[in-house]
C-alpha cells in the first residue's frame, strides 16, 4: 500500500520555565493522531471518585489562524482507571496563549494519583471553518427530518 504525502502543521510552542525538564508534547507511537500531555506539577496530586482538577502542562501554544487544538482523554486512563477529561474535547482557539491545562475527572471507584511527568491527555490539531449563517424561512426535508435523541433506537 502506498502512502500519500503528509500534509504538516508548524505550531509554535513555549515550554515555561517551571517544565524546563519536561519533554514537548510528542506522539506515542509513529501512526498516533495525539500528541501526549504531560503534567507538569510540582507534587503528588490525587483525584477523588467523583472529583475533577485542572492539571497543568507547562506549554503554551501558537496555533495558526484556521485551526485548533483538541484536549482528548487517554484511552488506557480511561479503562483502567474511569479517568477521562471532563469536557471533551476540550478546545484550544488559535487565539489563546495562556498555558494549556487538562481537566480531569475520577469516574472510578478509587483515588487517581499524578506525578509530575504523568501522561494525562492528548492533543489533536483539526482544521477550523469560518462559517456564514444564512437565515431561512424553512430547512430542505430530509430522510431523518426531526428525529432526534435515539429515534433510531438502541
Amino acid at each position: 500500500m502506498s502512502q500519500k504525502r503528509e500534509e504538516r502543521l508548524t505550531v509554535r510552542i513555549l515550554r515555561l520555565p517551571k517544565a524546563k525538564d519536561l519533554s514537548l508534547p510528542q506522539p506515542a507511537s509513529p501512526g498516533a493522531s495525539g500528541f501526549d500531555l504531560i503534567a507538569c506539577i510540582d507534587e503528588e496530586m490525587t483525584i477523588d471518585p467523583g472529583q475533577w482538577k485542572l492539571v497543568p502542562t507547562g506549554i503554551a501554544l501558537e496555533i495558526p489562524y484556521g485551526y485548533e487544538a483538541q484536549v482528548r482523554p487517554r484511552s488506557g486512563l480511561a479503562l483502567r482507571f474511569g479517568v477521562t477529561t471532563l469536557n471533551t474535547p476540550g478546545t484550544i482557539d488559535s487565539d489563546y496563549r495562556g498555558e494549556i491545562g487538562v481537566i480531569l475527572i475520577n469516574h472510578g471507584g478509587k483515588p487517581f494519583k499524578i506525578k509530575r511527568g504523568d501522561r494525562i491527555g492528548q492533543l489533536i490539531f483539526a482544521r477550523v471553518f469560518r462559517v456564514e449563517f444564512e437565515e431561512v424561512d424553512s430547512l430542505n426535508r430530509s430522510k431523518r427530518g426531526v428525529g432526534g435523541f435515539g429515534h433510531t433506537g438502541l
